[in-house]
């Protein structure tokens, strides 16, 4: 159902925090079909990563798996990286250089028979060598790399090289269940009935144990139990709408909503590809303009959010520093939208515009959700108005990508983009021209050389800057249209302590469990 790295393609619409997760195809995070939002959530509880992450976006080395992680040198920039001497795999072996070493290799892109999801970086590293000895890394750059904190945290894992060492165990290795090392609660495992979604914990633990205190830890029977009350269909099997979930959960006795909004947002991405109808920039921003997007916000979010609001970053979402408006070049104007659009030879024949006897016909392709369908029928009624024909066309979220938008079967699609604290990895990934999440093949020089610029920066509020330089420059190319962001709403059991609504921060699993 979804994909990618630091920002992971989602066919479900992130608008209220509930979903239905299914097994995936691959549970490693790294490959094209693991990386989604569910796989990633599951395993952040229990693989190594490099930082634990504030609410505020801060970074702390995470000491369960890493004594330090430090940028040691900056011309050319090396980062040391050095493990834990407790931290072991799950078959006992320890964490080491190589593992590092294998993984930056693997997700270069040096070698395409590794199916990645996106390089985060690792295609600027000239070497990685052993330290002092196997449980220190030496990172060395090719290129400076200005997000180098989250090659390793965030939504990216370190997994054990016998995962990445070669393209059949990257591509295959994890197609039942993935590898893990413990967090200091317990270990987990895939339990051997996949058709329940269940994770079974093993007793192994790796770092701090859970705090003492007036909570226990839920068992095995919590995977069984999540789908409650909100994640139920209606009489028809139907699923519900976020704020049907919302309105059974608030009334629910003993249930609590704990919000925080997200970096996951949903938007439309144009195709751009060449033969396509919306090759033309010029076209994509009248299209742009002709959108309310505030409306959809209104409409979707009405319940679940105390101030809906459009989206308007392609990098930041908003409480996130660094999040500015950028998208004034393409705000809603119908009157404008009609004017270029006739400008551009697109004149009215009736209800909608034709130019050299066609029709303008734009598909709209999306994944078969009540929500999703909101956005695609906002966007038509918009677009009516304009003269503009949106044809809305659902399908399953199974191959999603893989079938349609990998392929540029659409002229709008759709889709989510799971973020996380470190925003400034999926710049190559999503908006450069070559980039493995570009979908609709639109790019320019002047993009590629901001964003080379961006991630050459390594003082954190310079860079920032000039990632909202590639903000501006991405509005103007008509490259896709935020729409909202998830406001982060999660229902919990009112007696479970500190789990729930994360926003950015990484949650602490040593301290979640039910009060006494």
């Amino acid at each position: 159902m979804s994909t990618r790295k630091t920002r992971r393609p989602c066919a479900t619409a992130a608008t209220s925090g509930w979903h239905s997760p299914i097994f995936p195809s691959n549970f490693n995070t790294l490959h094209i079909d693991g990386n989604s939002a569910d796989v990633g959530g599951m395993l952040k509880a229990t693989m190594p990563r490099a930082f634990v992450i504030g609410p505020d976006g801060s970074t702390t080395v995470d000491t369960d798996y890493f004594s330090s992680v430090e940028l040691t040198e900056t011309n050319p920039q090396v980062v040391t990286y050095t493990f834990n001497p407790k931290a072991t795999w799950s078959d006992g072996t320890p964490l080491s250089w190589e593992d590092i070493a294998s993984q930056i290799h693997a997700t270069s892109g040096a070698d395409k028979n590794f199916a990645i999801a996106g390089t985060n970086g690792s295609e600027r590293v000239k070497s990685v060598t052993r330290g002092v000895d196997d449980r220190q890394a030496v990172i060395t750059f090719a290129k400076p790399y200005a997000e180098w904190r989250g090659m390793f945290a965030g939504n990216t894992m370190l997994l054990p090289k016998s995962s990445t060492a070669t393209p059949e165990a990257f591509n295959t290795a994890q197609l039942s269940g993935p590898w893990t090392v413990g967090r200091p609660i317990r270990r987990h495992r895939i339990g051997s009935d996949q058709t329940a979604n269940c994770v079974d914990p093993q007793p192994q633990v790796v770092g701090r144990t859970a705090a003492a205190g007036p909570h226990h830890l839920p068992g095995a029977r919590r995977c069984r139990a999540v789908a409650g009350a909100a994640e139920q269909g209606d009489r028809r099997g139907r699923p519900r709408r976020p704020l049907d979930q919302m309105t059974i959960a608030r009334r629910t006795k003993g249930i609590s909503i704990r919000r925080a909004p997200t970096p996951s947002w949903y938007h439309f991405t144009f195709n751009g590809a060449k033969g396509s109808i919306l090759s033309d920039p010029a076209l994509r921003r009248a299209v742009a303009e002709g959108i309310d997007r505030q409306s959809i916000a209104t409409v979707t979010q009405h319940g679940l959010s105390s101030h809906p609001a459009a989206l308007n970053n392609h990098v930041y979402v908003e409480g996130q520093q660094g999040y500015e408006d950028n998208s004034g070049v393409v705000a809603y104007n119908p009157d404008k939208a009609k004017h270029d659009l006739d400008a551009l030879g697109w004149k009215l024949n009736g209800q909608f515009r034709e130019r050299d006897g066609h029709q303008l016909v734009i598909r709209d392709l999306f994944y078969d959700a009540q929500t999703s369908r909101q956005f695609g029928l906002i966007a038509q009624h918009s677009l009516a108005q304009i003269g503009v024909k949106l044809e809305l066309t659902a399908k399953a979220g199974s191959g999603f990508f893989t079938n349609y938008i990998n392929v540029g079967a659409f002229d709008l699609a759709q889709f989510g983009w799971m973020g996380d604290a470190f925003p400034l990895s999926a710049l190559t990934q999503i908006y450069a021209s070559t980039g493995e999440s570009n979908f609709g093949k639109i790019g320019s020089p002047e993009i590629d050389a901001k964003i080379e610029q961006t991630l050459q920066e390594l003082d954190p509020t310079k860079a920032r800057k000039l990632a909202n330089e590639v903000d501006k420059l991405i509005w103007a190319e008509g490259f896709s249209l935020p729409l909202i962001q998830s406001p982060g709403n999660v229902a919990v059991n009112s007696s479970l302590a500190n789990f729930g609504a994360a926003g950015l921060a990484d949650l602490d699993y040593t301290a979640i469990g039910f009060m006494r």
